[in-house]
């Protein structure tokens, strides 16, 4: 956990995002979503496509942030435009959620 928060704190995105996914998980820390979200969010940015799914999949179930899934649209475009497949396909299924709710 130390040598992966000291990478983090020096702007390591794998290292950002290894953490993001042991605060999500409460592996070797604390389960805390909200510092799940902080670190996954640092990785993202820095363009960590396995982070901006995560952030993706944070956004669509409310998870440590609130449900939002024009956000998670959006964050699941940029994995998939990185070419994580999953994204694509969670980015389907909403756009189609969108897309039928927009008709009624």
């Amino acid at each position: 956990m130390a040598w992966y928060r000291k990478a983090a704190d020096q702007g390591y995105a794998l290292a950002q995002y290894s953490l993001g996914a042991m605060y999500a998980n409460g592996k070797g820390v604390a389960q805390d979503d909200q510092q799940a979200i902080a670190w996954y969010r640092k990785a993202a940015e820095q363009g960590l496509a396995d982070a901006r799914y995560s952030l993706g999949l944070a956004y669509e179930n409310g998870r440590g942030v609130p449900q939002d899934n024009a956000q998670a649209i959006a964050w699941f475009r940029k994995a998939a435009d990185q070419g994580v497949k999953a994204a694509k396909t969670k980015l389907d299924d909403l756009e189609s959620l969108q897309n039928a709710n927009q008709k009624h």
